[in-house]
């Protein structure tokens, strides 16, 4: 029996998987992800219990994914300061003497999507992760698009709400994208989690405000034919509606988008 490896290398936590030539899932195993130090030989130890023929590996990022690059395979400066320049494919590499794949973790969640899940029939869209941090993996021609490095399209400098008094939780940007609408720009505000916060919160507008401008942004310029939702905080049922709400105010009808519900999905 053959054996392949997959890794989602998230903010939070990592999750590794062995399944076999049928796909059928031999095995799953998640720990925090804290320094890699403490991580790395977790995860190794894990696919050592297998003989893999191949390992996918969806990472965190930003990383360099040019295969040319004297750090291809590292991550590079990412706000988890502990991880930063850490030669994460070339760990498993050493390890391991197979076929490896190296993307950012919201490029791997966005092929999936294509190969077996929301988008099968589309050929060109966005996946955005809403979480630890904001990702957004682009599907271009049913490829994975890369330019000078992959985008890193959840750091969007965006208007700030109006009634948003918060600075900002990016160490790079403090009132990106990221820095205001992730799970940790929540948490930061609120000292609670997104799932903590009632339903009807004013907060979600704001939520929405910005997730909506991100998502106007991207219909401007990648003309994606859907725009798919994933991580912790997207899973707030009130929120997509809120963010078609607040994307049509912000198009006031300047462009034909799609219909919203196959335009944006969860």
């Amino acid at each position: 029996m053959k054996y392949y490896g997959g890794i989602e290398a998230g903010g939070t936590k990592m999750i590794c998987a062995v399944m076999n030539e049928d796909g059928v899932l031999a095995e799953r195993f998640e720990c925090p992800t804290t320094t890699p130090e403490e991580t790395m030989p977790k995860l190794i130890h894990f696919f050592n219990s297998y003989t893999i023929e191949s390992l996918g590996i969806g990472c965190f990022g930003p990383i360099d994914v040019h295969k040319s690059s004297s750090t291809y395979g590292h991550i590079l400066q990412t706000p988890k300061k502990a991880w930063r320049n850490f030669d994460f494919l070339g760990s498993f590499q050493k390890a391991f003497s197979v076929e490896t794949v190296f993307t950012t973790d919201v490029n791997a969640a966005a092929y999936g999507e294509m190969i077996s899940g929301t988008a099968t029939n589309n050929r060109n869209f966005l996946y955005i992760t809403i979480g630890t941090g904001i990702g957004v993996g682009v599907i271009i021609n049913r490829e994975i698009y890369h330019g000078f490095t992959h985008p890193e399209a959840g750091h969007l400098l965006i208007r700030k709400h109006a009634d948003d008094h918060f600075s900002g939780s990016c160490p790079n940007h403090h009132d990106c994208l990221e820095g205001l609408a992730s799970g940790p720009a929540i948490e930061a505000r609120f000292k609670k989690k997104a799932f903590d916060l009632y339903e009807d919160d004013p907060f979600w507008t704001i939520e929405a405000y910005y997730l909506a401008q991100a998502v106007y942004n991207y219909a401007l310029t990648v003309s994606p034919e859907c725009v798919i939702f994933g991580g912790g905080v997207s899973k707030q049922r009130q929120l997509l509606p809120l963010i078609q709400k607040e994307l049509e105010q912000l198009n006031m009808g300047y462009i034909a988008l799609p219909d919203h519900k196959s335009f944006l999905r969860h």
